[in-house]
């Protein structure tokens, strides 16, 4: 009985455990289908974003192949514009080359026509000179030239002394009464040219800070400002070395705020550097207002009077130009007002004449360039424009206006103590200027005074003659004009004297 009882048991254990491991496996299996349902839907997911993510990347590509291919048609088009105007620029000059090819074929038949008629007109008169005075060609045309050079020498050195003479006494009268009057009325403080700055220093130990570890602090100095510092022996000092005015004082305020402050490093002087440029832009801008307000001139635009303000920090020979400029268009007034020029246009052309000197150290070309480019930019009357470009004798005047700016500023560069030349350029100036005279055939001394605005030409009388003597003086003003520079104008003075000398005994 127990035994049967015991297989019962035993029976009932084993369907129970077979049921219990049924619903495991059961359970089982429904995790995994849901675990792979899952990762069938993250999958779809994840297909659907990548999908999106392409057709977005597509669409990019697209638009950026549209923009390149949009601009590479600008470009085209462009190159087009260019070419087509190129050649219609070549056909116009080739059509402008042909004229003047057709113009000089004509005139070249001309010339040759006259030439015959002149060869002609020539022979016959020989041909008629030979019959009536006996004389053979050569003979009678030495005869005539020598004759009619003669003659139209003496008349011509006579009349030449005679009429310059008299326009030079009767112009230097008038201009001695005006220039005197303008400069009685007219004052101005003279200033040195400088390319160096010092700035003083509170001790030493400040010069270690300024050139900081391993030069670190000096070299970041210099290549953020463009200038020089010069650290040497000479106690509680440092020199400011740079040929643009500007940035040297630029680098001597940025310079005085670092030392101020005590904390030297790349940062600080990157904000002392910002901090002075803004400085120095006020400082230009209330010097330019100042200028034009001193003159009374109101029509010019701001960016000009900005110009004008940058001359501050120029320097001509010494002078300094916004004062020169200044200085300048008070004598020109004057002048105008007694010759009964335009003032305002005199005032604005003296005051403008040098203003190519404000960028001619960060632009290529002459100052006088610049400053016509200036006032062309900025649709100032040509009379203006003519008075900057004429200054310096590079042009002609067109108007008495341009001519009495250029007389100003041989004033105002000319008197006393407004320039000053280092001595070896003041010697050089004076050897370049005697050489030069000493070239001309003729010449037996020359001699550089009054500081080299005057030059005196001693020639030999029996070698040259009164007219030659005039010529000379004209070719050496003509020489100077063309190959030296100088401040103001220079007396040439051609001497020819016959010293006869007698002992009686």
């Amino acid at each position: 009985m127990i035994g049967l009882y015991v297989l019962l048991a035993a029976a009932a254990g084993i369907a129970v455990g077979y049921l219990v491991r049924k619903f495991q496996i059961a359970s089982k299996v429904n995790s995994i289908e849901a675990r792979v349902a899952r990762v069938e839907e993250e999958a779809k997911n994840k297909e659907k974003e990548i999908l999106l993510e392409a057709k977005s990347k597509a669409l990019e590509l697209v638009e950026n192949a549209k923009k390149g291919e949009q601009e590479f048609r600008n470009q085209i088009i462009k190159v087009e514009e260019r070419l087509t105007k190129k050649e219609a620029d070549l056909e116009r000059k080739l059509k402008d080359a042909e004229n003047a090819k057709e113009d000089m074929a004509v005139r070249k038949t001309e010339i040759e026509k006259v030439k015959d008629e002149m060869r002609e007109l020539k022979q016959r008169q020989l041909e008629q000179l030979h019959k009536i005075s006996g004389l053979s060609a050569e003979d009678a045309k030495k005869v005539l030239l020598e004759a009619a050079e003669k003659g139209s020498r003496d008349e011509l050195a006579l009349l030449t002394r005679k009429l310059v003479a008299e326009a030079r006494d009767e112009a230097n009268k008038k201009a001695r009464e005006i220039v005197a009057l303008a400069i009685q009325r007219c004052a101005s403080e003279v200033t040195s040219e400088q390319t160096t700055t010092t700035v003083s220093l509170p001790n030493e130990e400040m010069k270690g800070r300024i050139i900081g570890k391993e030069g670190r602090n000096i070299r970041t100095f210099e290549q953020m400002l463009g200038v020089e510092v010069i650290v040497d022996d000479t106690p509680d000092t440092v020199v400011i070395s740079g040929f643009n005015s500007v940035r040297r004082h630029i680098a001597k305020i940025a310079l005085e705020k670092l030392i101020q402050d005590g904390r030297i490093h790349p940062a600080k002087i990157e904000e002392s550097t910002e901090k002075a440029k803004r400085e120095i832009a006020e400082m230009i801008k209330e010097a330019g207002e100042a200028a034009v307000y001193e003159l009374g001139i109101t029509n010019f635009p701001p960016k000009l009077v900005q110009l004008i303000g940058r001359l501050k920090f120029r320097t001509s020979y010494g002078q300094n130009v916004l004062k020169h400029s200044v200085e300048m268009a008070k004598l020109a007034a004057l002048m105008a007002e007694e010759l009964g020029a335009d003032v305002p246009t005199v005032k604005q052309g003296a005051l403008l004449h040098d203003i190519g000197k404000a960028l001619d150290q960060d632009m290529e070309g002459t100052h006088v360039e610049i400053g016509k480019q200036i006032a062309k930019k900025f649709n100032l009357p040509e009379k203006i424009v003519n008075a900057i470009e004429a200054h310096h004798g590079d042009v002609e005047y067109t108007s008495i206006e341009a001519a009495i700016v250029d007389a100003a500023d041989n004033i105002s560069g000319s008197r006393p103590g407004a320039r000053r030349d280092t001595y070896e350029n003041y010697i050089q100036r004076l050897q370049e200027l005697e050489t030069l005279a000493s070239g001309f055939e003729g010449v037996d001394k020359v001699y550089a005074i009054q500081a080299g605005r005057e030059i005196r030409v001693f020639v030999s009388p029996a070698k040259m003659d009164d007219w030659g003597a005039t010529k000379l003086a004209r070719e050496i003003a003509n020489k100077i004009e063309q190959d030296l520079k100088y401040p103001g104008e220079i007396r040439v003075m051609v001497i020819r004297e016959t010293r006869v000398i007698e002992y009686a005994r």
